[in-house]
Parts: C-alpha cells; structure tokens; sequence
C-alpha cells in the first residue's frame, strides 16, 4: 500500500477547520443562518449557502481550485469497504460494488470531517441530489 509522503494534514490548507473558508465552499455562518441547518459547521463564513461559482475560492499548491467542498465529487472507484486489493498505481478501482462508486471531497452542506480527500462515502450511481457532482478536467 502507497504511504503519503510529507506532511499529513486534514486539507491542503492545513488542520484548522475555521480556515477553510478561504479555499472551499463549506457548511460555514451563512449555510447555519440561511439554511437553518444547526450541527457542526465551520466557524467562519464563505458566503455561499449552497453551491458557489466554480473558481470562487483560493487555489491549492498544484494551482487547483474547488478541490474541497462546494459539492462531493463523484470518483470512477467502485465502492469497496476497505483498501485491501486496491491498485497500486494510482488507477480507478473497477471492481466491487460498482453501483455503488465512491464520493469526496465534501459539499456546503457537511459537517467540517468530511470536507477531507481523505474521507470517502459510496452513493449509488443513480442518486441526484443537490451537494453531488463531478469535476470536468482538461489538459493544455
């Protein structure tokens, strides 16, 4: 199994979740007060109570922006409960409960532990729901 190299932090931002409204559209003081959704929220404020316009926030280190947050990003990997078996190489994982595929990443309206890449739910691929979507990539 692949070990991280450097230094493990919960976001590309760092650990504090209060932080993250610089970088990500999260559940923050505007999606509590104007969404009326009470559980734990990050103590700070985005501005956005749903979803945000793509390039609102601070880019990452590889000059990446929405990586976090705004809506759980739909993955290629099928759901599987663990990493035993996953590849190595940093391919999809194209076998095991493929009705199931995995999400990351975290929306506006999560809690501040899952707006984590590290953290993964599965969904099945028929679900549409406001905070689920995907992110559109292009190579120059």
């Amino acid at each position: 199994m692949r070990r991280a190299r450097g230094r493990r932090r919960r976001a590309f931002w760092g650990d504090d979740p209060d932080a993250a409204c610089d970088f990500a559209n999260v559940h923050d003081e505007t999606g509590k007060r104007e969404n009326g959704y009470t559980w734990t929220h990050h103590e700070c404020d985005d501005g956005h109570a749903k979803t945000s316009p793509v390039g609102s926030f601070e880019a990452n280190g590889f000059g990446l922006q929405d990586v976090l947050g705004n809506v759980w990003e739909w993955t290629q990997d099928c759901w599987n409960g663990s990493y035993t078996g996953a590849p190595e190489d940093g391919s999809a994982w194209t076998e095991g409960n493929c009705g199931g595929r995995v999400l990351r990443g975290g929306s506006w309206f999560n809690r501040p532990v899952y707006v984590c890449s590290a953290y993964r739910v599965r969904f099945n691929t028929e679900s549409r729901i406001d905070n689920l979507g995907f992110r559109p990539a292009r190579t120059l």
